[in-house]
């Protein structure tokens, strides 16, 4: 007798056999609440026994259609063929050495191609880490040890980690900084482009928000204190904001005539997700430094900071690395990532996926007036829920369609500052029509909420 493996070979269906979460999933709860603090939260408590193409399954055997990607982590899919194939080979031969004690070919090729795949044509340097709060973190260290200075510049609504200092960089308070300080000095926040709620209207949103981020920093803590500015290309647990058209290359510009390192964290907009190699490329934005991490490995840890030689090469040796970062399992899972993203074409199949979710979300907006926006590129898509008639946050709505959409067996997630935005990552290798069903179902949990 054999047993289903995971991977695209599993059915693209959706299959409820128990309520959600079933009888075995509350069992395992009881014994997660037992073993495991409450401070690390979970979504659906559904236990997942396989995952591959747009499914996952649980240990009771229902079959949830996915639309979170286990947050943007397996865009390729869970169970990718070439990552299960290439990881496979690895484990037989070795699984650690640290590369900074004996190194290995696959570290120096997944650099090789972040060198030059991530944007810009110029020289670059690319070193491994383990997630993207760490790899946040260590740009952060390079762009000080580069410049001489101190200062970090980021954005309202933005989200980069859980460390000190990421937690310090990021905006939200509940549930990622509260009680957790004091924080790290020298972080300065200011506006975000947000159109949606920007208070002149979204077509002065771009000059508007980037002259007050400039004005901000000039007066509040002078250009030439200033070591980094870090932004995600859009916002990600902030509510998949995406900055007015025109913001992003006018701080670009600024911090390149103020001799201030501008750093990408793309960290889940990275691999494919917006329709875009990296979210960066679709104003043509030129980051000196791109951080990326989530989809890079297909579910394997990995992360990554790939910048200008001449920033990267000033840090000392030993300045950089750390016992764990690009481990040779996860080197083989992102050389495998990135084989798929290119042979499968996924750029396009992200573009696909935006183009039968946009128009259904809008239609929707149209008709449940608790849709206030519908925004995102390719397959980072959100809708943002409001009072009808107004823009006041409705979270109690996101989070009770969420309940309700994974009651019917689909897999969604929210997000945003106010805890207002229903956030959709489906794997960018998801069948059309588990993308069509998942719609149906998230349109039926508005329409009853």
């Amino acid at each position: 007798m054999t047993t289903q493996q995971g991977g695209p070979s599993l059915p693209q269906e959706r299959r409820l056999v128990t309520e959600i979460p079933g009888p075995k999933s509350q069992e395992l709860l009881a014994r997660k609440q037992a073993a495991v603090p409450p401070g690390i939260g979970t979504t659906l408590p559904v236990f997942v026994t396989q995952a591959g193409g747009g499914v996952v399954v649980d240990i009771d055997g229902n079959s949830l259609i996915d639309f979170g990607s286990g947050i943007a982590v397996t865009s390729v899919g869970n169970a990718a063929p070439r990552v299960v194939e290439r990881v496979r080979r690895q484990v037989a031969d070795f699984t650690h050495t640290c590369f900074m004690v004996t190194p290995y070919e696959s570290y120096v090729e997944v650099c090789e191609k972040l060198n030059e795949v991530t944007p810009g044509d110029h020289e670059k340097r690319t070193f491994l880490l383990n997630s993207g709060a760490e790899a946040v973190e260590n740009a952060v260290k390079v762009a000080r040890h580069a410049t001489g200075r101190q200062a970090v510049v980021v954005f309202d609504h933005g989200y980069h980690g859980r460390t000190l200092l990421t937690m310090t960089l990021t905006a939200k308070s509940m549930p990622y900084k509260h009680g957790f300080g004091p924080f790290a000095p020298e972080v300065y926040r200011v506006p975000l482009a947000y159109p949606f709620r920007w208070p002149t209207g979204p077509e002065n949103c771009a000059d508007e928000a980037a002259a007050q981020a400039i004005d901000m920093i000039n007066k509040q803590i002078g250009a030439t204190n200033v070591a980094a500015v870090v932004i995600e290309p859009i916002a990600g647990e902030g509510g998949f904001i995406e900055p007015a058209k025109g913001f992003l290359p006018k701080i670009a510009e600024y911090c390149r005539e103020n001799g201030i390192v501008f750093i990408a964290d793309e960290v889940q907009t990275g691999f494919a997700r917006t329709g875009d190699l990296f979210a960066c490329d679709d104003e043509g934005v030129v980051p000196d430094i791109i951080v990326t991490a989530k989809g890079i490995a297909g579910g394997l840890p990995l992360a990554a900071v790939t910048g200008r030689a001449e920033i990267l090469d000033k840090v000392h040796a030993g300045g950089l690395g750390g016992t764990y970062g690009g481990n040779p399992l996860a080197c083989e899972a992102a050389l495998g990532v990135l084989e798929t993203i290119e042979s499968d074409d996924l750029v396009g199949k992200a573009r696909r996926i935006g183009e039968i979710m946009l128009p259904r979300l809008r239609s929707m907006q149209e008709r449940f007036g608790v849709i206030g926006d519908v925004r995102g590129r390719g397959a980072m898509i959100a809708i943002e829920l409001v009072k009808p008639g107004t823009k006041e946050p409705d979270a109690a709505s996101a989070a009770e369609i969420a309940k309700r959409c994974h009651a019917e067996g689909l897999l969604v997630l929210t997000a945003g500052t106010y805890g207002n935005v229903l956030r959709f990552l489906p794997p960018l290798v998801i069948p059309e029509h588990l993308l069509e069903e998942g719609l149906n179902i998230l349109e039926k949990a508005i329409a009853d909420s």
